[in-house]
């Protein structure tokens, strides 16, 4: 049973769409994890990682990494081990700092993120290609309403 099956026809729309799309959210993570698990032996965080060094080709401090996904610094360390310890990744150090160091992909790194880029992109295109370019660009812009209204929200809360 699904996090959507929780709602009955006597919540309110609102709470329907939103359990629906955490739903969808999960459907569509739990199949790019099993696809990177089998295609490249990986999980989703050390992707999500490479994929932020990607962005960032003269590196990113531990302390970057951690900010941009979200996580605890234990963890960024830990999937950073081993990303070392099989030469997708390494640690330079920081002029000035001797306790810093940056992490960036090497070139064998950026090799296999690409590909396993390519190949996300293609699974996220196919759990959406029940949907046509307009319901699509549609679903796109109203969650954008949604998302700018909640961003509003929370700036006028903490202001």
């Amino acid at each position: 049973m699904d996090i959507e099956a929780r709602a009955h026809s006597e919540h309110p729309e609102a709470l329907r769409l939103w359990l629906r799309l955490l739903t969808c959210t999960q459907l569509v993570e739990k199949q790019v994890r099993t696809q990177l698990r089998e295609r490249f032996d990986t999980t989703l965080p050390r992707f999500d990682l490479m994929a932020q060094l990607e962005r960032a080709p003269e590196g990113l401090k531990m302390n970057e990494l951690s900010r941009r996904m979200m996580v605890t610094g234990g963890n960024v360390t830990g999937i950073t081990d081993q990303l070392v310890s099989e030469g997708l990744v390494e640690r330079i150090d920081v002029e000035g700092d001797r306790r810093a160091y940056r992490v960036r992909l090497t070139p064998k790194g950026r090799k296999l993120f690409n590909e396993m880029a390519r190949q996300h992109e293609d699974w996220i295109v196919e759990a959406f290609s029940a949907l046509n370019e307009r319901d699509i660009a549609v679903l796109h812009k109203l969650l954008g309403k949604v998302k700018d209204h909640v961003t509003q929200d929370r700036q006028e809360t903490s202001a």
